[in-house]
């Protein structure tokens, strides 16, 4: 049956994809990834062969009708980030977006995403929160957290090791640097780690290291 799914696939340990997701990639006729080369480890471990095709934020808009029209053929096509869940911080929205316009039925399986174990063992509140992702490099930045300085749930964003440094005094600047605060980084591989205390405590345990890994940040509303 002709249908897009939507695959999560694991954030660092390879036992946590689920026995559905391998199922779905070695029923599928063909796979769209992030980037051919990571999903095709992926694949290999686990002995599935399948044609790869690229889907990212540089090609996305040039190839997503292409990609459709194979599956309005009749062929079935599962969609993967490098890991995690596609659409959350990563491509997957256009490509869904035009597949529902196009009737095509669309299916997303269930599986892993950086933020919720990163929000859990935050010992923040978790009942209510607001995901933010990356935040705006630098047109919008500053206003996108002024915006946020009176938000009173949880709030979580994603960060690379390289403006970690910054994204924390940013933070603290504008939300004020007595938060309570978490960052997780590494998170489901072997030296994961999460760090807590304030805005302001949390700068000076990362002041001279030089962390490795995709990084969560959590914070605590406004209280």
């Amino acid at each position: 049956m002709s249908k897009l799914y939507i695959v999560p696939t694991p954030i660092g340990n390879l036992e946590d994809i689920t026995f559905r997701a391998i199922k779905v990639l070695q029923a599928v006729d063909f796979v769209i990834a992030e980037d051919t080369r990571v999903s095709g480890i992926l694949l290999k471990h686990f002995q599935i062969s399948k044609p790869i095709y690229a889907y990212h934020k540089f090609n996305e808009h040039q190839v997503v009708m292409r990609l459709l029209e194979r599956i309005q053929g009749g062929e079935s096509a599962a969609l993967v980030s490098d890991a995690g869940t596609p659409g959350i911080s990563d491509p997957g929205f256009l490509l869904v977006r035009e597949a529902i316009k196009s009737n095509i039925e669309v299916e997303c399986l269930p599986g892993p995403t950086a933020f919720i174990p990163a929000l859990i063992v935050s010992g923040l509140p978790c009942e209510r929160f607001c995901f933010e992702g990356f935040l705006p490099q630098k047109k919008g930045r500053q206003k996108r957290l002024q915006e946020l300085k009176e938000e009173v749930r949880t709030l979580i964003f994603y960060e690379s090791p390289q403006r970690v440094h910054k994204t924390l005094e940013q933070l603290a600047e504008y939300l004020g640097s007595h938060r309570r605060a978490s960052l997780s980084r590494e998170i489901s591989k072997i030296h994961e780690q999460t760090l807590r205390g304030t805005l302001e405590e949390l700068i000076a345990t990362i002041q001279d290291k030089n962390l490795k890994g995709e990084i969560v940040i959590c914070v605590e509303g406004k209280r």
